[in-house]
C-alpha cells in the first residue's frame, strides 16, 4: 500500500536535498525503523520522490500483512515526517497525503508502478467451449477485444480502462467481501488480452490489474455479511502461518472474477446477443409506443 505527503521548502534546491537523502540508500534502514515502529506488520519497503518546483511528493511503499493497510502506512509515514523534522526544520508539511499515492483516483501512477495488490490472471479456453458454450468462436473473440477493449479504449484516451466490464465484477466482489467500494476505482484497472494458441485451437484470455487494493481484517470485513463472504471464501481474517497471504488470495479471486466476466460479455457482444439477453432477462417486452401516456 502507498501513501504520498507533500512538503513545502523555501526553494526547489531544498526540496531536492531532501528526495536525495530519502532516496539514497545509506538511509533507508533509519527510514524504515521510524516507519515500523507503529505497526506488527507494516514494513517500509521503497520510497520515491517527484519534485515540483519547491514541492515534494514522497511516495512510500509499504507491506501491510492481510489488511488493505491505508491507516497503517498513514501512521508510518507520520512517523517517517517526524523524524525528518529537526533535520529539516524548513519542511513544511502541506498535507499527509498529497495525492501521488494516489488513492480513489484513476491515476497513472498506479497503473505503472500498482498499488496494492498487483494480479495476472490467464486461462486457456479450448475451441469447443468457445463454439458450443460462448455461442462465438476465437477469432471473432480475438479481434473484437483488439477493436473494443484495445483500440477502442487508446481513441477514448482511457488510463486502465482496457476492459470491457471489470468494474462491475470489482465493485460487486468488494461490497460483497467488506472491502472500501470507493477503491474500486484504481482496483478497476485491467487490461485484458486474447490470442489465438495451439495453431488456432485454444484462446488465450489474460486479465492484469496492477492495483487491487483489498483486505481481509479490519474496516468492514467485520460486518456479519461480509465476513461470511470471506468464511465462505476461506481468506476471513489474518493468516497466522503466512501474513498477508488471505488478502493476496482474495485478490487472486477478484482478478479470477473479472476474467470469467470479461469472457461472458466478450462473447455475449461477439454473438450479438448482448441487447437480446438484456431485453428477455432485465426488461418489459411491452411495446411501449403503444402505450398511452
Amino acid at each position: 500500500m502507498t501513501r504520498a505527503p507533500v512538503v513545502r521548502f523555501g526553494t526547489a534546491k531544498r526540496a531536492a536535498e531532501l528526495k536525495f537523502f530519502v532516496e539514497d540508500p545509506a538511509n533507508f534502514d533509519t527510514l524504515s525503523v521510524a516507519f515500523n515502529r507503529s505497526s506488527r506488520f507494516g514494513r517500509l519497503q521503497n520510497i520515491k520522490c517527484t519534485v515540483a518546483g519547491k514541492n515534494l511528493y514522497m511516495r512510500f511503499g509499504c507491506s501491510t500483512g492481510d489488511a488493505m493497510g491505508m491507516n497503517m502506512v498513514s501512521k508510518g509515514v507520520q512517523n517517517v515526517l517526524d523524524y525528518l523534522q529537526p533535520d529539516f526544520p524548513d519542511m513544511e508539511i502541506i498535507g499527509i497525503s498529497g495525492n501521488f499515492c494516489s488513492d480513489k483516483k484513476p491515476a497513472a501512477v498506479n497503473w505503472i508502478e500498482g498499488r496494492g495488490k498487483s494480479v495476472v490472471c490467464e486461462a486457456i479456453i479450448n475451441e469447443e467451449v468457445v463454439k458450443k458454450v460462448l455461442k462465438t468462436n476465437i477469432d471473432t473473440l480475438v479481434e473484437l477485444n483488439m477493436l473494443k477493449n484495445l483500440t477502442g479504449s487508446a481513441m477514448a484516451g482511457a488510463l486502465g480502462g482496457f476492459n470491457a466490464h471489470a468494474s462491475n465484477i470489482v465493485s460487486a466482489v468488494f461490497i460483497a467481501t467488506g472491502q472500501d467500494p470507493a477503491q474500486n476505482v484504481e482496483s478497476s484497472h485491467c487490461i485484458t488480452m486474447m490470442e489465438s494458441v495451439n495453431d488456432g485451437k485454444d484462446l488465450h484470455i489474460s486479465v492484469t490489474m496492477p492495483s487491487i487494493e483489498v483486505g481481509t481484517v479490519g474496516g468492514g470485513t467485520q460486518l456479519a455479511s461480509q465476513s461470511a463472504c470471506l468464511n465462505l471464501l476461506g481468506v476471513k481474517g489474518a493468516s497466522k502461518d503466512s501474513p498477508g497471504s488471505n488478502s493476496r488470495l482474495l485478490a487472486s479471486v477478484v482478478a479470477g472474477s473479472v476474467l470469467a466476466g470479461e469472457l461472458s460479455l466478450m462473447s455475449a457482444i461477439a454473438a450479438g446477443q448482448l441487447v437480446r439477453s438484456h431485453m428477455k432477462y432485465n426488461r418489459s417486452s411491452k411495446d411501449v409506443s403503444k402505450i398511452p401516456s
